[in-house]
């Protein structure tokens, strides 16, 4: 079921694409009152007020792959938003990902992140920006390293499974339960700063590879209403 933005969440949301702008890395003193948006002058040339997603590249050269980024055209249809409708790609430890609101990590297989890549995703979700990640195929490796990686990142903040009450579920769309290719649904699961929920992230796989070609699920337990959580994380990028 779709629940539509009230009037106070829609201007929220209007004012904060049209009139934040890039937040300088040099400038964080905690976390950031506004949320990192993506600046249309540097990067894929969108018009002023697009939102923009980028998909990462971590572990040095590990690409983040068989993404969907068919939640960003969805999210044009059913919100007052206007989105690039496709996936930038920036390395993480790079200062391109402060352009970006939302950041797309996933993959299958073992990695391991540098010092560097750490320090700069923890700077970012401390700015404000959202990391949603995705284990690939369910990936058992993958997500071991995930995990791994989240603890030396964010060494004082755990990981905690989410309930279907979050806000996270709450956005555009009412999303009472998640539905999967196996009856055995994962949680999805959260670190928070504060009340402000900063990274997201499902064991079982977002990556609604339904709609991407030549990419599948391999056997994996992947959420089949992803389309829809993904959205809903959009959004609440923007608000939160």
């Amino acid at each position: 079921m779709m629940k539509r933005f009230t009037s106070v969440a829609l201007s929220i949301v209007m004012i904060t694409i049209t009139s934040t702008h890039l937040i300088a890395q040099d400038n964080v003193s905690g976390i950031a009152a506004t949320n990192v948006i993506a600046d249309p002058a540097q990067i894929g040339g969108e018009s002023e007020g697009t939102v923009q997603v980028a998909q990462l590249i971590y572990a040095t050269d590990k690409t983040s792959e068989c993404f969907s980024d068919h939640f960003l055209t969805r999210a044009e249809t059913d919100s007052a938003i206007t989105t690039s409708r496709r996936l930038h790609t920036v390395k993480l430890e790079s200062s391109e990902i402060y352009h970006f609101p939302l950041l797309i990590m996933t993959g299958e297989g073992k990695f391991t992140l540098t010092e560097s890549e750490r320090k700069n995703l923890r700077t970012f979700i401390e700015k404000g920006g959202f990391l949603l990640a995705s284990a690939g195929c369910s990936s058992t490796e993958w997500d071991a390293s995930f995990r791994r990686e989240m603890s030396k990142a964010f060494a004082e903040i755990k990981m905690e499974p989410l309930t279907m009450e979050h806000l996270i579920f709450h956005t555009v769309y009412d999303i009472e339960r998640l539905t999967a290719k196996n009856a055995a649904i994962k949680p999805l699961e959260g670190i928070h700063f504060g009340n402000r929920l900063g990274v997201l992230y499902s064991q079982d796989g977002l990556n609604d590879t339904s709609h991407t070609e030549g990419c599948c699920c391999c056997g994996g337990n992947e959420i089949t209403n992803s389309e829809m959580v993904n959205v809903n994380v959009l959004v609440y990028s923007l608000l939160h």
